[in-house]
């Protein structure tokens, strides 16, 4: 038998160009599995439900290899468990050589796991690289003084006199908090930048 497997990383992403893929190929649509969720592990139903029904000599479909993963190793692993372990042909439509149905004998089957891996290496390198980038980029920019996260709250209207209040022990800093409409840490912030903290808080 043939199945299909798709996956898109978030649920507002569509699937339809994969589906298209497995249609082309053949695969009917009844025995294509698909999940909608990031494939930082593989806890994923659809996937877990097609790996129960897989059984040796039948064949798995794939649009790219990315969809078995999303970091080296999980790939190699999903590769494994799927022509070791299960015993089922793989192909990956983007990448011809990844097509295991052909020359099964055993330099076939070497030269798609050696293909594999470079290709997964490849992949895992290029994101560790974009990850150094980004840190080189956010660490330059602080340099320069840009301040990441959100900005400071605007103190509102009032907080002088809500602040004074505190100060005196007439108010608690919750109950002046609430009155500003910002939140009790907000306003200790606030009150640590203006002046010492009073002994006395009134609760």
């Amino acid at each position: 038998m043939t199945y299909g497997y798709i996956r898109v990383s978030s649920r507002d992403q569509n699937l339809d160009r994969q589906r298209l893929a497995m249609e082309s190929f053949g695969v009917e649509d009844g025995r294509v599995y698909a999940d909608k969720q990031s494939g930082k592990d593989f806890d994923r139903p659809a996937y877990r439900r097609l790996l129960r029904k897989l059984k040796p000599g039948d064949t798995l479909v794939i649009k790219s290899i990315d969809r078995l993963g999303r970091n080296y190793e999980e790939i190699l692993e999903q590769w494994r468990i799927l022509t070791k372990e299960r015993r089922v042909a793989v192909v990956v439509l983007d990448m011809p050589l990844l097509d295991t149905r052909r020359d099964r004998d055993l330099t076939g089957t070497l030269i798609a796991d050696i293909v594999l891996q470079l290709l997964s290496y490849v992949a895992q390198t290029e994101r560790e690289f974009i990850r150094q980038r980004q840190a080189e980029g956010i660490a330059a920019a602080k340099a320069r003084g840009v301040r990441f996260g959100r900005r400071p709250l605007e103190p509102p209207e009032g907080l002088e006199e809500m602040g004074d209040a505190w100060a005196a022990g007439a108010i608690s800093a919750r109950a002046a908090a609430k009155r500003l409409g910002v939140s009790r840490q907000t306003f200790i912030r606030w009150m640590e930048r203006r002046r010492p903290a009073p002994k006395v808080e009134v609760l």
